[in-house]
């Protein structure tokens, strides 16, 4: 153990060394300090600082005589004007590399102390651990004989769960062979977006949005034309041609409105007089409060959707579990782009999936939860409603996981400061305005996007006491 430890502080030193001599700290001919000098500073033994010194010059950084201090050795040199290493720009980079580059980069922020209000979070609580871990074990245990590699659609046994199951909860008739399972919703994106789009095609997003669908999709070259959705959806009545349109019809996000039943016939319409497919992302169609389940768009025309479902709202996101259900005339592609991606999804997780799916296990835990997340809605509504009444606007809380409130009072100018302010005060705030294209106007009051499925009743409470505190002090 000793040893180990000591040969990863000496790992440790020969890549700092290495790391000032590229980055100009220490230039040809400088002399380093002395071994036992070296090792006053790091807190290491001169035995291990003497190792490190060796490898170095070994490796021709370094030069040792005897007696004398080590030096860096020539041609270390910078070249003048040569940025450091680090900060060097990449070369040669694809068209696809530079337009990922070029897309908007995330904003990631630590949880907040006292309420974080971000979407897309769940609560470790609800997580079904005993039987993952039943399902998990039982997958284990199965290993077959030879470990070889699987089919890049999915487990054949998965496959046909998850067929029974979605016809149950959603309503959707297709075959085993159209499901392909995924790493999560964002991967059948991507592929979506490499098997529909070329350079310059145009594809139809709602606006606002999701951000990231807009940005698998304006990767491969696709050009965006944002349409603009209202309490009903994505308004279809001047749809512009298109290679596909990208649309979330049970639970619009981030708004939150249902697409009327008018409007998918208009937009099943314009896919079939187009040619273009529809990309349904169902991303939390388990979860309908005060309305009766909506029926898919697929289930309306399969041969136009490609459907796309995930485990993330359900299970887990660090799971990365999802599936699409593609057209018949789709599956070899899809199947051939998924192998070149990743060859396939990860099968112990498929197999313990599929195990919760049979057993009936998967569908008790998504009743469990819809009634837990039911209940955090009603509380952060009555939250909101005692200590906002009418100076704000609640949309979207018929289904999903969150809300947008609409702050009456506050122009969506003030937004950043309002975010910084409730940070500072323990708040996770999230704006709906970079939800917006930044080509099109953006709405002139402030609006938060608003998760409750990852807090307790009480973290409701006090997030939402906090805030209107906090805005009481700022108005």
């Amino acid at each position: 153990m000793v040893q180990l430890e000591q040969d990863g502080v000496a790992r440790r030193i020969i890549a700092a060394i290495k790391a000032q001599i590229h980055g100009g700290a220490y230039r040809p001919g400088d002399r380093l300090p002395s071994t036992r000098a070296f090792a006053a500073e790091w807190g290491a033994s001169r035995t291990t600082v003497t190792a490190a010194y060796n490898q170095l010059d070994a490796e021709g950084y370094l030069i040792i005589r005897q007696g004398a201090r080590a030096i860096v050795a020539p041609g270390l040199e910078r070249a003048s004007g040569e940025a450091p290493v680090a900060a060097a720009s990449p070369r040669n980079l694809s068209a696809f590399a530079r337009r990922l580059l070029a897309l908007p980069p995330p904003t990631e922020q630590q949880p907040a102390k006292i309420a974080d209000f971000r979407y897309g979070d769940l609560s470790g609580a609800d997580f079904p651990v005993l039987a993952w871990r039943r399902a998990s074990n039982k997958a284990i245990l199965r290993r077959p004989a030879r470990l070889r590699y699987g089919d890049p659609q999915g487990s054949s046994v998965l496959r046909n769960a998850l067929q029974a199951y979605i016809w149950r909860a959603r309503g959707i008739s297709c075959a085993p062979d159209q499901i392909v399972i995924v790493n999560g919703s964002q991967q059948g994106l991507d592929l979506c977006a490499r098997l529909l789009l070329d350079h310059g095609d145009p594809f139809v997003i709602e606006n606002p949005g999701y951000p990231l669908a807009r940005h698998a999709f304006a990767a491969v070259g696709g050009v965006a034309v944002p349409v603009a959705v209202d309490a009903e959806g994505l308004r279809t009545d001047a749809l512009p041609p298109a290679r596909l349109a990208y649309v979330t019809p049970s639970h619009q996000f981030p708004l939150g409105g249902v697409l009327s039943a008018t409007r998918r016939r208009s937009l099943l319409g314009w896919a079939t007089a187009s040619g273009a497919y529809v990309v349904e992302d169902d991303y939390d169609g388990e979860y309908r409060h005060d309305i009766t389940p909506i029926p898919p768009l697929q289930a309306l025309d399969a041969d136009a959707v490609i459907y796309v479902g995930t485990l993330s709202k359900t299970l887990s996101p660090t799971l990365r579990l999802g599936y699409l259900v593609v057209p018949a005339g789709l599956c070899r592609g899809f199947s051939e782009a998924k192998r070149l991606t990743d060859r396939h999804a990860p099968m112990l997780e498929q197999d313990a999936l599929a195990d919760l799916l049979a057993s009936g296990a998967y569908e008790r835990h998504v009743r469990s939860i819809r009634r837990r997340n039911a209940e955090r809605r009603e509380v952060l509504l009555q939250a909101l409603a005692d200590h906002f009444g009418p100076r704000i606007v609640v949309e979207g809380a018929d289904t999903g996981l969150h809300v947008v409130v609409w702050m009456k009072d506050v122009a969506a100018e003030h937004e950043e400061a309002l975010i910084t302010a409730a940070r500072a005060a323990g708040i996770g705030l999230y704006p709906v305005s970079p939800l917006y294209d930044p080509s099109r106007p953006r709405p002139e009051t402030a609006g938060f996007v608003v998760g409750y499925a990852g807090l307790d009743a009480e973290a409701l409470r006090r997030g939402v006491a906090a805030l209107a505190t906090l805005m009481a002090e700022h108005r």
